[in-house]
């Protein structure tokens, strides 16, 4: 008696593809605008989380099965909680930018990186490898923002261009920028990168006679 495929439509490389394309979009954000402020920052983080967020949260139903759904859950929650907070206008300062962005990349960077530690143990190195990488960059990511950076300012001029001031909130912003340069390149390559072939489960002699 054969059993119906249970093959989804979705997979994780469409997760990995997915959230490739949001952390890119930030970072060429970021990375075109000569406005590094706060509430820049805030403004394309939100979006980022917010969409970010929402990728997890689909994927809880198209991708994950039962059993597995616990991180991307949390890390929808978390992304979609720091999204919004990140999405009021009146909220967006230098205070606020530090503080959301480094609970989140501390609080889904562990998240992430717990997950994958997890997953390593059923599915291989290979298949938690993004997880890892990602859940310490993130990490990474608040343990700088949590450098004594915020108050940092520095009076500098260019000839022919003017006098200009390199503040913290400006490097922080770029800081995040490249964190998603780099999410956005290691997810395209690994959602781009073919997959081995899953192992068949053998067949039965006595059923494979019949």
């Amino acid at each position: 008696m054969t059993t119906p495929s249970s093959e989804r439509a979705f997979d994780v490389r469409h997760v990995q593809l997915a959230r490739a394309l949001f952390a890119a979009l930030a970072a060429v954000m970021v990375t075109f605008s000569s406005d590094h402020s706060a509430p820049l920052g805030l403004g394309v983080f939100s979006g980022f989380a917010l969409a970010t967020g929402l990728v997890f949260a689909l994927s809880v139903w198209l991708v994950f099965p039962r059993g597995e759904r616990v991180i991307p859950a949390l890390l929808a929650v978390v992304s979609i909680v720091a999204g919004l907070v990140g999405s009021v206008g009146s909220w967006r300062t230098t205070g606020v930018f530090f503080g959301v962005v480094i609970a989140w990349a501390l609080v889904s960077g562990v998240i992430e990186l717990v997950g994958a530690l997890r997953q390593r143990k059923t599915v291989g190195a290979a298949g938690a490898r993004d997880g890892v990488l990602i859940g310490i960059l993130s990490i990474v990511l608040g343990v700088v923002l949590m450098l004594p950076i915020q108050q940092y300012a520095l009076d500098y001029s260019i000839a022919g261009a003017g006098s200009f001031t390199l503040t913290g909130i400006t490097i922080a912003v770029g800081l995040f920028g490249g964190y998603a340069a780099v999410v956005a390149v290691f997810l395209a390559i690994a959602g781009f990168s073919p997959r081995r072939p899953e192992p068949v489960p053998a067949v039965p002699s006595e059923e494979a006679a019949s």
